[in-house]
């Protein structure tokens, strides 16, 4: 099962031709501003797409499918929460974030609540993102091995590269705009599986329906019973669907990051709530995909057995035509390298003015400040592709990589929404984000609690300790003024 050299070619060739698109952004950049942040002068439109990308990996692409090939359309139920966390983090956070020359969002933390906690919080960034994206970049290994055959260590490193080449180059111009076209070529390729697997199965969506119900009600989207063990239901869905979007774009700096490119703060709000009416339209397409994928293989051994997330890219290779296997391969690659590009970017800021601090150096000049924050981006190229070689074990891609996220952003939300919503001090979020992130541990641990209600519990637990602690633990100078 390999492809074409046709396919081959097409596939080379757009790597290439999207590396040089992204390279050629390096001459627009002064300082690192422009690196990380376009100049502040991104359309609303692009930023839209871009953070769609961003939220789209290999994961989305192959890992959707599987969980839909094994269960059925519930994922849906997470997906609505992704669209009304959105509305809430337009009300509450990115007026917040336009009062300010803020590059991250942890320097919103900090005007707030401190250095201290501003740097707790880039570190629980640092490490959550730098574990999630491990495991993003190992399931781009999964569609490279089966599409040129090559090892994981191999198809790590070449993509890992080749997008590490433009994002050093080009940095978040080159990431907005080659994730406007990656995101055009992923959803195209899913609408051409689509369409083909609708037209390759007898009777077509008749047959595909049939076949559905009789597997164990696949095309089934709703389950109302209330349950916290169970990861797909309404209520853990979107509650845990919401909480998990407030956190992943209202505090993680990989989306905040797009926002605080955007013109002004209309803007940016358009853009994150329309790309979550993108988001659920995209989930509802591979989830279906997989409900086909599903209905064609039934008389069929899959060629993915053993491993569900190999089922997308094994179809496409074996069962498409030269040339538009290619580009199908070529499109899953698309949503790799937007999600890693923009992975490297916001780690890259984060160290450079969260951790060295180098917005406040008066020892750099600007060139200078932007080599270093080049040389940043190389430094997380490497540590990325050593924790993808270690993620071949966490299991479920999709599931491991929404877990190992789900774990410390219930802090960080807490965090966010003490610093919002009451007058906490430094002592009361630092208290309040240890207590968030042990409970979710022994949650995750000690108890058969689903995923999907971690990021809700961290958040409650982060903002009631933090909030008590606030009230009752107070700086000797400001008991004094009292």
């Amino acid at each position: 099962m390999r492809l074409s050299t046709l396919d081959l070619a097409i596939i080379l060739a757009y790597l290439a031709g999207i590396t040089l698109f992204g390279i050629h952004f390096r001459k627009t950049q002064k300082n690192i501003v422009d690196y990380f942040l376009g100049a502040r002068n991104i359309p609303w439109w692009a930023i839209c797409l871009s953070i769609v990308a961003a939220e789209t990996s290999t994961l989305t692409i192959v890992g959707t499918p599987a969980l839909a090939f094994l269960s059925n359309l519930g994922f849906l139920q997470l997906v609505l929460g992704y669209v009304l966390g959105r509305f809430l983090i337009a009300a509450l956070f990115i007026p917040e974030y336009f009062k300010g020359d803020f590059i991250t969002a942890y320097q919103w933390i900090e005007r707030r609540l401190g250095s201290r906690v501003k740097s707790a919080a880039a570190a629980i960034f640092l490490v959550t993102r730098g574990l999630a994206e491990g495991v993003r970049v190992f399931a781009i290994s999964l569609v490279v091995s089966v599409a040129l055959g090559t090892g994981e260590l191999t198809s790590i490193i070449l993509i890992s590269l080749v997008t590490l080449l433009y994002t050093f180059e080009g940095g978040m111009r080159a990431v907005i705009w080659t994730d406007v076209v990656q995101t055009a070529m992923y959803l195209g390729g899913g609408v051409v599986v689509f369409v083909t697997l609708l037209h390759g199965i007898p009777g077509g969506w008749t047959s595909i329906a049939a076949v559905a119900g009789s597997g164990g009600d696949k095309l089934r989207v709703f389950d109302f019973a209330f349950s916290l063990t169970r990861h797909y239901t309404f209520w853990s869905g979107l509650l845990g669907g919401l909480f998990l979007t407030m956190a992943s774009h209202g505090t993680d700096q990989l989306i905040v990051q797009r926002l605080l490119a955007a013109r002004s703060r209309r803007e940016g709000q358009l853009a994150l709530v329309v790309s979550g009416f993108i988001i659920l339209a995209q989930f509802g397409l591979f989830l279906v995909v997989g409900v086909m994928l599903y209905a064609h293989y039934r008389q069929l051994p899959p060629i993915a057995a053993g491993n569900p997330d190999r089922l997308l890219p094994g179809f496409v290779v074996s069962e498409l035509p030269q040339g538009l296997a290619g580009l199908l391969i070529a499109s899953i690659l698309a949503a790799a390298m937007s999600n890693l590009s923009a992975a490297l970017n916001s780690l890259a800021s984060s160290s450079a003015v969260d951790v060295l601090r180098l917005t406040h150096s008066n020892r750099y000049t600007p060139g200078q400040t932007l080599r270093v924050a080049r040389w940043l981006t190389i430094l997380w190229g490497a540590v990325l592709i050593g924790l993808a070689l270690m993620a071949s074990r966490w299991g479920s891609v999709l599931e491991a990589g929404l877990t190992i996220a789900s774990i410390p952003y219930g802090s960080l939300l807490g965090l966010f929404l003490l610093a919002r919503l009451s007058a906490a001090n430094e002592r009361g979020a630092l208290v309040g984000m240890a207590a968030g992130l042990a409970v979710v541990l022994y949650v995750k641990f000690c108890t058969p609690i689903a995923w999907t209600w971690y990021v809700l519990i961290g958040t409650v637990a982060t903002f009631l300790t933090g909030y008590v602690v606030s009230l009752f633990w107070r700086p000797k100078r400001e008991e004094s003024s009292t």
